[in-house]
């Protein structure tokens, strides 16, 4: 029996005889030659039959064998520089494994709810295929950056007793006989212990709104990676994310550049993304979006006011006064959760900032952590938040505190601008959105 081969190493095996294991992508006849393309989740290659050499009784079969059968086929490996991947099988052995019923995803036009509806199908499909390679590869690269920098995983508690940034959107459960449980917001809170413990750490798991927001930037379900480094101030904090989102971005580029192409990716603008990233300040972007919104040719901008958080609409269009992830910096600290730390020259706006990519808008949100003890105490009271369902939280202010910072990215929506999806629900295999929860 020839060697079994994955589609993707096809090229290494020029001229020699391989067996492939897969399922049928398409089947056509042209005359006396046959075509089956063949994909086995590496990639898709042509396997091409000629009826004078593989007989009539195989050649048939290639009309019969529906789309999505399971199958191995044997032959041998040609180099073609026209075939996509630069090669294409010789096929002369078909073997039907499992032989499919007709498939409800057809090369005709489907509508979003019915793709939707069929999730645990239409992730078979190239393009589908493509964009989960990309969120793949976005999560490597992402955890591996990190430990390359010496951050250490640092898992945390999807239920939690208590709220991380407010009590709105949250999804609450009974937990036996301690009361409620809630499922996570973020780890933020509890990855700062780690951070007091090994200076530099991060967690990455599911996290959970139950917000009722229906916009293509947002999901019940997604995945977050944060950050915390202790001894990092604000400027620390933002070059860091220079660093980390630019060295995704490139490994991305290097090692996923077919499937972004494949996706219709413009690539240039991914180049673009190196350090420095501009800083915009919230004030001067809050003067950018009013003068645009008063010249009416920014059609749906509203105007802001001092003091109101950036909608999707404002980052969407500050984000295209620049070629490059731009930093919105000290927002109000009354719009912002209660752990980001005042900045001292200014107390009404804080330490943070959003990275907004261009013509997208937020993926990484961050900031100096308030690290005295006194002020968190106050500013949990002024957030109206239960004093003793943080009590272990303010207890890493009292025990060797420092400056630190963190921030968190999530995965859907990196994914989403990197590959220049159109909406989060395609970035992760199985979206739970405000009316989708099946399949």
């Amino acid at each position: 029996m020839p060697e079994i081969c994955p589609v993707d190493r096809l090229q290494e095996r020029a001229d020699r005889e391989v067996l492939l294991r897969g399922w049928v992508r398409t089947t056509r006849r042209k005359g006396k030659i046959g075509f089956l393309v063949l994909r086995d989740g590496t990639g898709d290659v042509q396997c091409v039959a000629v009826r004078s050499e593989v007989g009539d009784a195989l050649f048939d079969l290639l009309d019969r064998v529906p789309q999505e059968s399971s199958v191995e086929v044997e032959g041998t490996v040609r180099v073609d520089a026209r075939a996509p991947g630069g090669v294409e099988v010789g096929l002369r052995a078909l073997r039907v494994l499992h032989e499919a019923e007709p498939y409800p995803i057809t090369p005709k036009e489907h509508g979003p709810e019915f793709l939707m509806e069929h999730r645990h199908l239409w992730v078979r499909s190239s393009l589908q295929h493509a964009l989960l390679r990309v969120r793949a590869e976005v999560v490597a690269a992402a955890q591996e950056w990190l430990n390359g920098e010496g951050f250490i995983r640092y898992d945390t508690p999807i239920l939690t007793p208590c709220a991380c940034e407010g009590t709105s959107d949250l999804f609450e459960t009974k937990y036996f006989d301690l009361g409620s449980a809630f499922l996570t917001q973020s780890g933020q809170l509890y990855v700062e212990s780690g951070m007091m413990a090994f200076g530099k750490v991060y967690c990455f798991g599911p996290t959970f709104r139950s917000e009722k927001s229906k916009t293509r930037r947002h999901l019940t379900e997604f995945w977050m990676i944060e950050p915390e480094v202790a001894f990092a101030g604000f400027e620390d904090n933002l070059a860091l994310q220079e660093r980390y989102f630019s060295g995704i971005v490139r490994r991305v580029l290097e090692r996923r550049r077919a499937d972004l192409a494949a996706l219709g990716r413009d690539l240039a603008a991914l180049e673009r993304v190196t350090p420095p990233f501009p800083r915009l300040p919230y004030d001067d972007a809050v003067a950018m979006v009013n003068a645009a919104a008063a010249s009416g040719k920014e059609e749906g901008l509203t105007p802001l006011s001092w003091g109101e958080d950036l909608g999707a609409p404002h980052e969407v269009f500050l984000s295209r006064q620049f070629d490059r992830p731009v930093f919105v910096t000290r927002y109000p600290a009354k719009v912002k959760a209660f752990y980001m730390q005042p900045d001292p020259a200014r107390p009404e706006v804080a330490l943070c900032a959003d990275l907004l990519a261009p013509g997208y808008g937020e993926i990484i949100g961050g900031s100096e952590r308030i690290h005295d003890r006194a002020l968190l105490e106050r500013r949990l009271a002024e957030h109206g938040l239960p004093a003793e369902a943080f009590r272990w939280y303010v207890d890493l202010r009292r025990y060797g505190s420092v400056p630190h910072s963190g921030f968190g990215m999530g995965i859907e929506r990196a994914v989403a601008w990197i590959a220049g999806a159109t909406h989060l629900r395609e970035t992760i295999p199985f979206a739970r959105t405000l009316y989708k929860i099946y399949p």
